[in-house]
């Protein structure tokens, strides 16, 4: 079964609104009629709003970077799927590890993100992924394994239908260390395989498993010709406009 790749950048805490606007009024015609692929821009909170309008009738589509599992409440800080959806936002990042490494996301905070999510109708982009040391000790699938049980518990495959996965090893971001193509299909095929277990071989089949982990120009057609990697999920190469593109049009 063919899977429409889906190439989504991560800007972390980079960019304001204007510097937002500009950037894709220089990408935008770089991808212009580009549909082998999904494309995906998740700015921070405040430039949501001015991404959605800069990408108004495009191939591209805006994302956030998290979302709270409550719709609203005292909740200082954070930013429920009603808030995004009302400013356009179609896609949402769950779990990336540097909200689980400095934030306290843990694996039950991610299922509950995950859920609000699905519940609202965006396409929640969630990340798993190890640590070095584990790694190192082998444990690589049990700790995705664990990472996926946890996120998806509780999860219909009705209600996961739009859900995508992204396969970060955390020892490779930002690092400029890339997973080979072969560790990281590796990774990706155990991934599926928790899917199939847990909404079935038909859905297993379907979702959509992106690798991030220092993704970059001159890696990305080696990664994206892995069977099992359908797409990617892009940091720091993903805040220069040319440099976003060639990604893309790997």
């Amino acid at each position: 079964m063919a899977r429409k790749k889906l190439i989504a950048a991560n800007w972390k805490m980079y960019k304001t609104p204007d510097e937002t606007r500009a950037f894709l009024r220089d990408f935008l015609p770089l991808v212009a009629g580009h549909d082998r692929d999904e494309i995906v821009v998740c700015p921070s909170y405040v430039d949501l709003a001015a991404g959605v309008e800069a990408a108004k009738g495009s191939n591209v589509a805006v994302g956030a970077q998290n979302v709270h599992w409550k719709s609203e409440g005292a909740f200082t800080g954070e930013i429920s799927a009603p808030m995004l959806l009302s400013v356009g936002v179609t896609h949402v990042i769950i779990g990336h590890s540097e909200r689980r490494q400095y934030f306290g996301e843990t694996d039950d905070t991610v299922n509950l993100r995950l859920k609000a999510a699905l519940e609202s109708g965006l396409t929640p982009i969630c990340c798993v992924g190890e640590v070095l040391e584990e790694r190192e000790a082998g444990l690589t699938d049990d700790v995705l394994r664990r990472q996926c049980v946890r996120a998806f518990h509780a999860i219909s495959a009705k209600k996961a239908a739009k859900l995508v996965i992204a396969y970060e090893p955390v020892w490779a971001i930002g690092t400029g260390k890339t997973a080979t193509p072969e560790l990281a299909a590796d990774a990706h095929a155990v991934i599926r395989r928790e899917a199939k277990e847990a909404f079935g071989e038909e859905f297993a089949a379907r979702l959509r498993i992106l690798y991030g982990g220092s993704v970059k120009p001159e890696n990305a057609a080696a990664l994206m010709a892995q069977e099992e990697i359908d797409g990617a999920l892009v940091g720091g190469a993903s805040l220069d406009p040319k440099s976003f593109a060639a990604i893309v049009e790997y």
